[in-house]
This record gives structure tokens, C-alpha cells and sequence, in this order.
């Protein structure tokens, strides 16, 4: 059983590594990839007393953030092994090679998901001759983000699993409990993590008034048919980005994968075609559903 009593791991220690590991010269410029999505790093949970299954709950954590299609993901979870890589491709034989590393795990991330685990109780469940017939578990911990660039910290929001039925062993009984909060936590990386588009292109438009428009985010970005985005254009005053509302964007066609075709009403057509047309700039944010 494991209870924490004190932090491992001061919130902006994390982020500061990560910071120094992007001065490397051998981090991907995330252009490249031509992928837009938002670099995410994941490092270890922590835990006060020793348990062999605090990597499952992490493991949990990366599933759910490849799963919601919406950052490309990165592993940070042994920050000694991935300097260490860097360091060893700085050596001769590597120059010039393309393949270093693992593609991701070597881009800069802008934000590092951390946690701590407060409990992970495994009970064994005994027969009437003393004999183990399986195990039961529950797992609770506090998840935080950090801004790399900033150094700012999430407020800590706690998740407390059900505990699970009867397994057979202790490593499915723990992943059966932190199954029981796969919701919860997509949700919270859906607010958490909200997503901006850029429009694109006016893809029809009649009498001054655009009817539709192209934003660059798509399926890769967990966008679907049926969802809606605010537009605003955004106007810079002494350092500061002021956005005014244009209306509401209803996405109506998937274009690839990085793009969507969106419909407008008129009044929204009308001043996003006058926007647009005056070269403002102008960013689409997903409506959140609750």
C-alpha cells in the first residue's frame, strides 16, 4: 500500500529539466514534422513508498493522451535516460543521420503532464485455507501541467479510481482501477488542453458574406463533424492580444486529417469576410461541451 506524505519532485524542477534537455542541438524543430499538434511530455508519477505498479498509472496517463488524437506525446519518464541519449548521439558516427533517437521523444515539449500518487492499495483475497484466489485494488493520485516556457503550474486536481473486482493478479486488478477513470481524465485534458485553429481560406462565399471556411485542425486533432468553434480575430494592443467575437463555426466536413470545411450563418459570414478580408488575423476555438 502506498501513501504519499510529501512531494518527490518540486513542480518547477520539472519544468526547468525540461528546459535545459531543449538546449540540446539535437532536439527536432517540431516544423519538420509538419505537425502542428501541441508537443506534450509525460514524466513519472511519484510515489513516497516503494510499488511496483506506479508505472501503470502513468502508462494510463499516455494512453489516454495518444488516444484523444490532440498532442503528439513524448516520453519523459527517466529524464537521466534521455540525456544520456542525447549525449551518446553527439558522437561522431552519428553525423548526419536522420533516424536519432525515437521520432518525438527528442522534440521540445510545451508542456510536461506530472502527478502524485496519494494511494494504491492491493489487497490479496484469501480462501478459507489461507491460499491466494486473487487480488482487488484502488488507485488515487493528484495530476499537474506545467508551462515549460513560463514555469506556471496547473492547479493540482485529484482523481480517485473505483476499486476494481477480483483479478487474478495485482498488475490487471491496479489497471482495472485506473480503467474506471479513463472518462474523467479525458475530460480534464480536453479542458485543460483547449484547442485553437487557424481559418485557412474562405471556401464559399456570396454577396460579401462567407458561407464557409477552412480552419487548419482536423481528425488527427479529435476534431468530428458536428462540433462548433468560436471564431475571433485577434487585434494586438501594446503587447496584448484583443480578441472580438465573430460568431460560431459549425464544423461540416473533415479534409485529410489537419483540416476542416466549417458552415457559417450570415451575420457571422458577413464579419468574417470582412476580417479576413483586411488580412486580421483570426483564431477558431472549440466549443467545450459539457
Amino acid at each position: 500500500m502506498c501513501f504519499v506524505g510529501s512531494n518527490a519532485q518540486s513542480t518547477n524542477s520539472v519544468a526547468e529539466q525540461e528546459r535545459e534537455l531543449q538546449k540540446d542541438v539535437s532536439f527536432i524543430n517540431q516544423k519538420k514534422l509538419k505537425d502542428d499538434r501541441e508537443v506534450v511530455g509525460v514524466v513519472s508519477f511519484k510515489c513516497s513508498m516503494e510499488t511496483p505498479f506506479a508505472g501503470l498509472v502513468t502508462e494510463k496517463v499516455v494512453e489516454i493522451l495518444k488516444n484523444s488524437n490532440r498532442f503528439i506525446v513524448v516520453d519523459r519518464t527517466n529524464m537521466d535516460r534521455v540525456n544520456a541519449e542525447m549525449e551518446y548521439q553527439k558522437r561522431e558516427e552519428f553525423i548526419g543521420r536522420t533516424d536519432l533517437a525515437e521520432q518525438g521523444n527528442n522534440l521540445a515539449a510545451k508542456k510536461i503532464v506530472q502527478g502524485t500518487i496519494t494511494k494504491i492499495p492491493v489487497y490479496r483475497m484469501k480462501n478459507a485455507d489461507g491460499s491466494v484466489r486473487g487480488y482487488k485494488a484502488s488507485v488515487a493520485f493528484e495530476l499537474k501541467v506545467d508551462n515549460v516556457e513560463t514555469g506556471e503550474t496547473t492547479q493540482a486536481t485529484s482523481f480517485e479510481g473505483k476499486a476494481s473486482k477480483e483479478c487474478i493478479s495485482a498488475q490487471a486488478a491496479v489497471q482495472m482501477a485506473m480503467n474506471s477513470l479513463q472518462d474523467d481524465m479525458a475530460e480534464y485534458f480536453r479542458v485543460t488542453f483547449p484547442l485553437y485553429a487557424k481559418m485557412i481560406k474562405i471556401t464559399s462565399e456570396k454577396n460579401g458574406i462567407a458561407e464557409a471556411i477552412m480552419i487548419k485542425a482536423g481528425s488527427k486533432h479529435g476534431v468530428k463533424v458536428g462540433d462548433k468553434f468560436v471564431i475571433n480575430s485577434l487585434e494586438l494592443i501594446d503587447g496584448e492580444e484583443i480578441p472580438t467575437d465573430l460568431g460560431i463555426a459549425t464544423v461540416t466536413k473533415l479534409t485529410g486529417d489537419a483540416f476542416s470545411e466549417c458552415k457559417l450563418n450570415k451575420n457571422t459570414g458577413k464579419a468574417v469576410f470582412e476580417k479576413f478580408n483586411a488580412n486580421a488575423t483570426i483564431r477558431c476555438s472549440l466549443v467545450i461541451k459539457k
